[in-house]
């Protein structure tokens, strides 16, 4: 087995130097990572001498990319701002704390945006400004609080509030999530029995019945006629989803439209109060975060009507910045608006009056956050007893239309 001699930082920022036994160096990398420790630089035993009267090769190693599609994940993209925070509170420097998350970071999106913000960095770029540049990884918000932390030197405190955000972010996203996925779930699974129900089971009683020439009974008959589209149009039931998808989004390509669909959104009952409660509390830690990291008023309100996904609430937002804008307060477009709770406004006008508009916003998000949860509860127990009622009286209306006939027989057959 392979002996790799390694180079790598502790959690303190200390430089670490050993040997490890490993098959290959992308186990040894695991294995060095499983104690605790940064790898800067591995190399197997022996090949670190060059030959006598060999040129030593120098200059850059060349960086090979890979082909990636789509957006980075918030979990990588978290980890990898927990872990930059973490070398920047050692206090190493942000091109070497770089270059160490990118040697350790798997093929993908995220180490070739890294692999060129490192080569931006290394020629003389602010970070926030290489980063720019990689919307994919690093969006509006991500970048203007790097710049905050750049600009206040208090760059390693930006990116725990920022792991700190992602994390809780994604916590919230999580819990809406996992509700649907057993309602969903209970859906399919009805919409596949019944579906067999009415293309193999129903076919075989409309069998009998013509043997026997009966005159079926109205809900019989409409059974039989729901079964013959079912079985000769079921191709149709894969493309009705897609169709009202296409539908949704070609609403959604006007304002006027994207407006409608969220409002309709905010009235209906249940699901309305946690779409509500769902913004409030994304868009008021939001920012907190970016108030407290002291990037200016206009710009992080600016970013939080992007974040909102809701253009109700988008249209408050832009309210709120003229009002700001204009030298008036915060609040006050908030209450207009009747999207936020009286307790809300309340909250964010002590904030701004206190000069604690930070914390202020922080303690409404993480009330919301409760109340989100709570909602989800109460979403999850009205909708089983809910969905046992539908099916219930699915399947009851199902036997009962193809015993109706079945009654009729025997009552003519006593009658005989």
């Amino acid at each position: 087995m392979p002996t790799f001699k390694f180079e790598a930082l502790d959690t303190a920022g200390g430089e670490i130097k050993d040997e490890i036994d490993a098959l290959n160096e992308e186990e040894a990398q695991q294995k060095i990572k499983q104690l605790g420790y940064f790898v800067t630089k591995l190399t197997i035993l022996g090949q670190e001498k060059t030959k006598k009267g060999k040129k030593k090769k120098t200059g850059k190693s060349k960086k090979t990319f890979v082909i990636a599609l789509g957006s980075v994940s918030t979990k990588k993209l978290t980890m990898f701002t927990r872990q930059f925070s973490t070398l920047q509170d050692a206090g190493l420097p942000v091109l070497r704390s770089l270059r160490i998350l990118e040697k350790q970071m798997k093929p993908g999106l995220l180490k070739n945006c890294l692999i060129d913000v490192v080569e931006d960095v290394e020629s003389g770029s602010n970070l926030s400004d290489a980063m720019s540049k990689h919307p994919k990884c690093f969006d509006r918000l991500y970048v203007n609080m790097v710049r905050a932390g750049e600009a206040g030197g208090a760059l390693e405190i930006i990116l725990q509030r920022l792991a700190d955000f992602k994390e809780k972010a994604q916590s919230l996203k999580r819990k809406v999530i996992g509700a649907m996925i057993y309602p969903v779930v209970v859906i399919l699974f009805a919409v596949g029995i019944v579906t067999l129900i009415m293309v193999l089971v129903i076919p075989k009683f409309k069998k009998i019945f013509e043997d026997f020439q009966m005159t079926l009974p109205a809900a019989t008959q409409a059974l039989i006629d729901v079964s013959d589209w079912f079985y000769d149009y079921w191709w149709t039931l894969p493309t009705f989803p897609l169709v009202l998808y296409i539908f949704y989004k070609l609403i959604r390509m006007s304002r006027t439209g994207s407006y409608a669909l969220d409002q309709i959104t905010l009235w209906i009952p249940v699901v309305g109060g946690l779409a509500r409660k769902t913004i409030i509390a994304r868009t008021m830690r939001t920012l907190g975060t970016l108030v407290a990291s002291g990037v200016p008023i206009l710009e992080a309100l600016a970013i939080v009507r992007e974040t909102a996904n809701n253009a109700v609430f988008e249209r408050m937002f832009t309210r709120v910045y003229e009002s700001i804008r204009d030298g008036d307060s915060i609040f006050e477009p908030m209450r207009e608006s009747r999207l936020m709770d009286e307790m809300v406004v309340n909250m964010v006008e002590v904030g701004e009056e206190t000069g604690d508009l930070d914390t202020m916003l922080y303690k409404v998000s993480d009330f919301f956050d409760e109340e989100v949860d709570t909602a989800v509860k109460s979403l999850i127990s009205l909708l089983e007893p809910l969905m046992i009622v539908v099916l219930g009286v699915i399947i009851g209306g199902i036997v009962i239309s193809l015993f109706l006939p079945m009654l009729k027989l025997l009552e003519g057959l006593s009658k005989g």
